[in-house]
């Protein structure tokens, strides 16, 4: 489970429009880099770096520190490795401790309609990986250091980019998942102070249920004593020393999952108010954001994913899903408001059911809870409290609906988790026989938006055309766009599934909280 949120939890930088001819070798910092130039169209090319050291290799669990740099030109040609973490199978471990490594993108020549720049890409450097375990003390600095390493490789975009062509005044952050949260913890952080002008959230915001640690001690604790290690005041010191591998896999979540212990529940390894980076509690610091521009999101079936895990028989034809599991799991999720607050959340979730509801009601009513309690309901208030403290910045949302593409999934089913990530990154063109015309159209209006947002903090305004006009967040009925294949005037929707956000953030809120042991 730890990797179905690691697997795309990158952050990318978005630049404006580089105007440079092929750039050759580019001084930065720690010295000159080159890197190499490719042809992607007629009068079109590429200029790309890749494996930019934007600080030294990291001591474990300590902050990043400068790199000391290098001498000559460094051949930025090939891709270093990601950060280490557990593989897709949360059975071994991949990447390497050192991994902070930024790969740039740029655009040359006739560049035309839309021109996604990504770059700098900083792929791995996650709230999930195997050196950010979270202390409180114990001669070691809080924690929360995947959120610092994003932090310096975009303080590195602002200091240097200017030399690969771009704005350092322009620089836009986007994230999917643990991604889409960090994108929103680095726009809370006071350290980004006058860093990011934009940035999007998809799938994930600070505010989620598994975005914040409440007990990173205890956690640290059972790591410590799989592998070995005291819990006293040597703890620290000796997981510094431990095999950097076997703690990564002690972290490791489990699978054993029902809809009485929902998976949810057991995604630790998170950052932490640690009165440094993060201050305070994240619903306090939007006004940090308030001269950023943003876009937030979700999926219309994000939870999906979880609630196969909790639920097996949600994507099984064959096999009813029982009554009784749907209360399991409504009581299970409202854990923190007690029993009362269980079953006021099964019965907002059934009301429409009558009295014989049928077993795609009831998966469909599955995928419902986990999706607005694990991310809609979270992202929505991220936005109301963006707009609210907003300045200069503005706001917008979308839901994005366009079924998935697993062919094994149910005819009912709509956007499962990550489904987005393909489209924004323009697979339907670079892979065009695994898809048909309409998931090209998906694409090409993604890109459009995110890019013209990106150029102008519009997802109207730009190089690129777009279907419809998005409008903000903060206008008459906190409007959304509803994203798909066949985007038009009624793809302009507002108020999405206010009942339900209404419900956990004001009526489920209002239920005495539980003290956990």
């Amino acid at each position: 489970m730890m990797a179905m949120l690691g697997v795309f939890i990158s952050v990318a930088l978005i630049l404006g429009t580089a105007n440079a001819a092929s750039l050759g070798s580019v001084y930065t910092e720690g010295g000159m880099v080159q890197g190499k130039s490719h042809s992607v169209g007629l009068f079109r090319y590429m200029d790309v770096f890749k494996g930019i050291p934007f600080a030294a290799t990291p001591g474990r669990l300590e902050k990043p520190v400068p790199h000391p740099g290098w001498d000559g030109v460094l051949k930025a040609t090939d891709y270093s490795k990601r950060c280490m973490q557990l593989n897709l199978l949360a059975t071994d471990v991949v990447g390497s401790e050192d991994c902070l490594y930024l790969n740039i993108w740029i655009p040359q020549g006739n560049t035309g309609n839309p021109n996604f720049q990504l770059g700098p890409m900083l792929f791995d450097s996650v709230v999930f990986d195997g050196r950010i375990l979270l202390f409180d003390g114990m001669s070691c600095s809080i924690g929360n250091y995947g959120l610092w390493d994003q932090h310096t490789a975009i303080a590195w975009v602002h200091r240097n980019i200017r030399n690969f062509g771009g704005n350092p005044d322009n620089i836009t952050i986007f994230g999917e998942s643990a991604g889409g949260a960090s994108v929103n913890f680095q726009i809370l952080s006071p350290k980004n102070n006058g860093l990011i002008r934009r940035a999007i959230s998809q799938s994930g915001v600070a505010l989620c249920p598994w975005a914040v640690n409440r007990n990173p001690r205890q956690y640290a604790e059972e790591i410590a004593r799989k592998v070995g290690c005291p819990t006293d005041s040597g703890m620290v010191a000796c997981l510094r020393m431990t095999d950097p591998k076997a703690v990564t896999l002690a972290g490791n979540v489990k699978f054993s999952t029902s809809a009485s212990d929902p998976i949810v529940h057991n995604l630790a390894l998170s950052p932490v108010i640690d009165g440094d980076f993060l201050p305070a509690e994240p619903d306090t610091l939007f006004g940090n954001a308030a001269d950023i521009d943003y876009i937030a999101g979700v999926n219309d079936m994000d939870g999906h994913i979880f609630a196969t895990l909790d639920i097996p028989s949600i994507n099984n034809a064959l096999v009813s899903t029982p009554v009784e599991e749907v209360r399991a799991l409504s009581v299970a999720l409202s854990e923190s408001r007690g029993l009362d607050a269980g079953i006021a959340t099964y019965e907002e979730y059934t009301v429409n059911w009558g009295s014989n509801p049928s077993d795609s009601d009831i998966k469909k009513t599955v995928v419902d809870i986990e999706t607005d309690y694990i991310f809609l309901v979270p992202t929505q208030t991220a936005l109301y409290l963006h707009s609210d403290h907003a300045k200069s910045g503005r706001t917008y949302s979308y839901l994005f609906s366009e079924p998935s593409r697993i062919p094994v999934f149910p005819l009912w089913m709509g956007a499962d988790h990550a489904d987005d990530l393909q489209y924004v990154f323009g697979k339907p063109f670079t892979t065009p026989l695994g898809y048909f015309p309409r998931h090209r159209d998906v694409a090409k209006y993604m890109i459009s938006y995110w890019t013209n947002f990106a150029q102008t903090g519009d997802p109207n305004n730009g190089e690129s055309s777009v279907p419809v006009t998005w409008p903000e967040f903060a206008s008459n009925g906190h409007q959304y766009l509803d994203i798909n294949n066949n985007i038009n005037r009624d793809s302009v929707k507002q108020m999405l599934r206010t009942r339900l956000v209404y419900y956990w953030t004001t009526v489920f809120a209002s239920f005495p909280g539980v003290q956990k042991n």
